[in-house]
């Protein structure tokens, strides 16, 4: 039998879902000036265009985000922190408005961004990467890609929630979980949102900020993007600066834009691409980065001419019909855009590549080393290595749910050595593994991109530092799913021109359900 103090529980939960209720049947439309103008699922482009007309200004933007935040988040878990000075930030960019109205302005000038907590801000938001265990740190400076969404004029509105360092603690951590944020919800079915970044996408899915930033290592940018109906850019490594960002891989870390729209998405990726002095591989991936940005690739024939490749091992969903129907009916939609399908192909070495360990491996020994410098840069903070970060969750265990859900990562990273034999055989055997996988595939066909379902694809996409696209590709029982494109390094303007043409050509994504319907 429920005790009491369990009844009173559910009451309150009960009381709570009901206010939820009210809240979000009033949450506001927002019409300003002669005419409407609705802020859910408005793109970037269509929020400057009503900041030119006058139907909006950066404040009322904010305070329309923060009102959904407060309305939503307290059962979906997106956001972690709200930036204190958002809506001085806001007023700033509108008086810039004012003063000059000619512009001109970047395209993030005055919109609001939802940055992932393991990215560094230098202002009053903390950066703990979702642990108790950086609270109160205190970061050097801002991450270089805060520091060009500063000089864009883009409003940080606060910190995304995420899988707790970003999902490199604990094998047994549910996506989505921190000991910070708790555990982050999928608006659309209630359970796993993915991860790590997780609040990313559930925040841009939900309407509580207009884009965000995310990270990837494996799957951390696409997955959300598929679980959430949303867009995300997984980029070339090293084509956005990691420096300022706590750190798993140096040679697989990347930083990306989760949005609404491919546009978005392109908007945010060419605010924050570019060489960073504090950030070697940005140097050698600057040779990349178009002239003219990427927003010049928006184009809705983009598809038409660009050969396709389908390894149907990915496609492999066995008795689902419904999924085998959709995917068909995508493969035919790409035909009719003008593509050029290449079908039934193979990876070389794919079982080989499935069953190696170098991945696991070269992340440990780079996750003890990478972490250690970053907490050794810090101008302060309760924790100084990995080591430290190991004895404060065992000291702070019921706070940090060890017991739950353990450190069994760490712990297997705190025992390597550093760089020796071990580390430069992974390292070689994955150039090794890519160069005969997944390149040899795509120049022996002379493809411009594979074409994968899910996240399936994001390992081999991970391993070699090559980018991926996910796009919204619909729903089977309310549960999201998306549709990946990825290539080679620097292909991001033939990825955004084919997501770009895919999405126009189906338009798929739609709002998450009323939050009351939910199961939770």
């Amino acid at each position: 039998m429920a005790s009491p103090s369990v009844y009173a529980s559910s009451f309150l939960q009960f009381i709570f879902l009901i206010l939820l209720v009210t809240l979000s049947s009033v949450l506001p439309v927002a019409t300003f000036s002669k005419e409407q103008f609705s802020i859910e699922e408005a793109t970037v482009h269509d929020l400057q265009l009503a900041f030119q007309r006058n139907q909006l200004s950066s404040r009322k933007l904010v305070e329309f985000y923060l009102k959904r935040i407060q309305s939503l988040n307290p059962v979906l878990r997106g956001v972690l922190e709200v930036n204190p000075d958002a809506l001085t930030q806001a007023d700033n960019a509108d008086q810039e408005r004012k003063t000059k109205p000619q512009g001109p302005f970047s395209a993030l000038h005055g919109i609001p961004i939802l940055v992932k907590d393991n990215i560094a801000t230098k202002d009053k938001l903390n950066t703990t990467a979702g642990s108790y265990a950086l609270l109160g740190s205190v970061v050097p400076r801002d991450a270089a890609v805060v520091t060009r969404l500063r000089k864009a004029g883009a409003v940080i509105l606060g910190k995304a929630s995420l899988s707790e360092w970003s999902h490199y603690r604990s094998s047994n951590a549910p996506s989505g979980w921190s000991a910070r944020g708790g555990q982050g919800k999928n608006p659309y079915t209630g359970d796993d949102p993915c991860g790590s970044s997780s609040g990313s996408a559930i925040s841009v899915a939900t309407n509580m900020v207009t884009v965000s930033l995310g990270t990837e290592t494996d799957g951390s940018i696409l997955c959300p993007s598929s679980y959430n109906s949303v867009v995300g850019i997984k980029p070339t490594v090293g084509l956005t600066s990691r420096a300022g960002v706590v750190p798993i891989s140096p040679r697989q870390d990347t930083v990306g834009p989760i949005c609404r729209t491919v546009s978005d998405a392109a908007y945010v990726l060419e605010t924050i691409a570019g060489i960073d002095i504090n950030d070697k591989a940005t140097i050698e991936a600057s040779k990349f980065v178009p002239k003219g940005g990427y927003a010049q690739f928006l184009r809705k024939d983009g598809l038409r001419g660009k050969r396709l490749g389908v390894v149907r091992v990915f496609f492999n969903s066995g008795d689902d019909a419904f999924l085998q129907e959709t995917f068909k009916l995508h493969m035919s939609t790409l035909r009719q855009r003008g593509a050029i399908l290449v079908d039934n192909l193979e990876i070389d070495n794919i079982s080989e590549i499935s069953y190696d360990q170098s991945e696991s491996i070269a992340m440990d020994i780079e996750f003890k080393l990478a972490l250690n410098a970053y907490l050794k840069d810090l101008v302060a903070s309760p924790v100084r290595s990995l080591a430290d970060v190991i004895a404060f969750n065992k000291k702070h265990s019921k706070l940090e749910k060890i017991d739950e859900y353990s450190q069994d990562l760490m712990l297997e990273a705190q025992k390597t050595s550093g760089i020796g034999k071990q580390l430069n055989g992974a390292l070689l055997n994955m150039t090794r593994l890519s160069k005969n996988g997944f390149e040899k595939l795509m120049k022996r066909n002379k493809l411009d991109a594979v074409v994968a379902p899910f996240s399936s694809f994001s390992s081999i996409l991970a391993i070699g530092g090559y980018p991926g696209v996910m796009v919204p590709a619909g729903y089977e029982k309310g549960a999201p799913f998306g549709i990946c494109f990825g290539g080679l390094k620097g292909s991001e303007p033939k990825l955004i021109e084919i997501a770009y043409s895919f999405e126009q050509a189906t338009k798929l994504r739609k709002q998450p359900p009323p939050i009351h319907k939910l199961k939770f």
